[in-house]
């Protein structure tokens, strides 16, 4: 899968970020607890400098719990990092987002002044809902559609804490088919980018390797083979998404992709750190 998903106001927001990063504390990246490789943007390592990181993994309670514990763990192994798991079921967690931040600064930072704080994080992360949490009101957009917030604004959290809010950056593709996949999975990029059939495929094949069960038990598929093809003609079947006699691809593609976006098929992580970063690119 193959997707020209870099268009201008994305990258006139990677300038910006570039202008405002001598001027920040920590930086904040809120990443997708299901794939927090893929959704990470490498180009903030270049951006931030030696600026403390925290790695937020948004969604967290769509993700299998056994592995989110392993990305908290391999993202605080490294320098100056830190990371913390969240969701929407308990925003309590969230708000301790800006203690965690400032336990990362050096002792003799000057305390007179707010800490500035730069969050960032691709599409429909969750990034916008974060803010919003932390604000305690309505403040940036929100949707399920990618590319909601357009423009950098700065937030006041509380006296010694602001936010600046960046659009989202999405970096320009990625060399490794399979991490494109993983983020159309996750609706990270347009569905017009897309085709629900051939995603659809992906999702099924992958939920065969890693969690069969969870797709024997939402659609009640007791004789499932290992081949995503035929799972997705078993479901096409039982859901009468058919044309005459054929498997309707393209509509029981989408309805799979819909449902593992939403979590009806269970707790699901899409790779493991380990092996994630060993086949960057």
């Amino acid at each position: 899968m193959l997707i020209n998903w870099y268009p201008g106001h994305m990258n006139k927001a990677r300038k910006k970020i570039k202008e405002v990063m001598p001027s920040v504390d920590v930086v904040i990246e809120v990443l997708d607890a299901r794939l927090p490789f893929s959704s990470t943007n490498p180009m903030i390592e270049a951006l931030r400098g030696d600026k403390p990181y925290l790695k937020v993994l948004s969604k967290s309670d769509l993700a299998d719990v056994q592995i989110t514990k392993q990305w908290q763990s391999f993202f605080r192994e490294q320098r100056n990092m830190d990371a913390l798991a969240i969701s929407t079921e308990n925003r309590s967690i969230a708000k301790t987002i800006p203690d965690r931040a400032l336990k990362l600064l050096p002792q003799n930072r000057n305390t007179v002044k707010a800490v500035r704080a730069l969050i960032m994080g691709i599409p429909n992360v969750g990034k916008s809902t974060l803010i919003n949490t932390l604000a305690g009101k309505k403040i940036a957009p929100v949707g399920n559609e990618p590319a909601i917030t357009k423009a950098q604004q700065t937030i006041r959290i509380s006296d010694k804490f602001h936010l600046i809010d960046s659009p989202g950056m999405t970096w320009p593709g990625a060399k490794n088919e399979m991490v494109n996949y993983r983020l159309a999975a996750s609706g990270a990029i347009r569905d017009t980018a897309l085709e629900y059939d051939d995603l659809g495929l992906f999702a099924m094949d992958y939920m065969l390797q890693r969690y069969p069960e969870l797709i024997r038990k939402r659609y009640q598929l007791n004789n499932l083979s290992d081949s995503a093809y035929e799972a997705m003609e078993l479901l096409a079947k039982k859901r009468g998404c058919m044309k005459g006699s054929y498997p309707d691809y393209t509509r029981i593609g989408e309805l799979l992709v819909r449902e593992l976006r939403a979590g009806k098929l269970g707790r699901i992580s899409f790779e493991e750190p380990l092996v994630s970063y060993r086949f960057r690119n």
